[in-house]
């Protein structure tokens, strides 16, 4: 079980994985030694007969408390659900969760707990469902509508001002000419609108690791494309 302190280190680490829109499933690592309490849950999850069935009763219960968690958590930023809407999402987190986590035990790696490990699945598939229902009816803009504007800021001199407003004219012009159609509308949409990547393949029917790969294709052309212009950029950076 877990206790105070594992519920803090699992939020945190699962918060994290959430924002970036990666989920637990998604984070390798090299084997380590798997202590005897995670060797116990994953005998009893590969068993079959009432262990299983137990196990399994046992670990949806934690699910669903892990989920309950990170929907309260986030309640206030959750303007949009409604009374009971909370409790459907938690039950169809740890449902969530349970397929994914039994589709992925040959992926444990003991660097923690088995209970935490899968705690962060449930607090993962909660803050997507969360994001999810945030953009529910709102439109998915695919354009370069919202540029950044350069401010006037007061520790920013004209010269300054001038070398930034030049440089997004160049990145503005290789997103335009460089990229697809497709690459385009991902990394607007991504990048400079801030949808969501969970979002954004719902609405696109397709998946977060095939947006992925569009938006590093995208950056490696404007990489090279920069580079020819004399231009050095990060754009690693999500």
């Amino acid at each position: 079980m877990l206790n105070a302190a594992d519920h803090r280190r699992a939020a945190t680490g699962a918060g994290r994985l959430g924002d970036a829109s990666m989920s637990p499933a998604d984070i390798a690592g090299s084997p380590d030694r798997i202590d005897r309490e995670s060797e116990g849950w994953l005998e009893r999850l590969r068993s079959t007969g009432a262990e299983h069935q137990a196990a399994l009763v046992e670990l949806h219960g934690l699910l669903l408390r892990a989920a309950r968690f990170e929907i309260a958590r986030r309640r206030a930023a959750s303007w949009q659900l409604r009374d009971g809407d909370g409790e459907d999402l938690a039950h169809q987190s740890a449902d969530d969760a349970m397929v994914a986590i039994l589709g992925k035990l040959d992926n444990f790696r003991g660097q923690s707990r088995f209970t935490t490990w899968a705690y962060k699945f449930a607090l993962y598939e909660a803050g997507v469902k969360l994001r999810r229902r945030a953009w529910q009816g709102r439109e998915i803009a695919l354009d370069a509508r919202a540029w950044p504007v350069i401010s006037d800021d007061p520790g920013r001199g004209p010269d300054q001002r001038a070398e930034a407003m030049e440089l997004l004219s160049i990145l503005r012009e290789a997103i335009a000419h460089q990229l697809s159609p497709h690459q385009r509308e991902v990394l607007v949409a991504i990048a400079i609108n801030g949808i969501p990547i969970d979002v954004l393949a719902e609405r696109l029917n397709t998946t977060r690791g095939a947006l992925y790969k569009t938006v590093h294709d995208a950056r490696r052309r404007l990489r090279a494309e920069l580079s020819a212009r004399g231009v050095a950029i990060d754009t690693e950076g999500s």
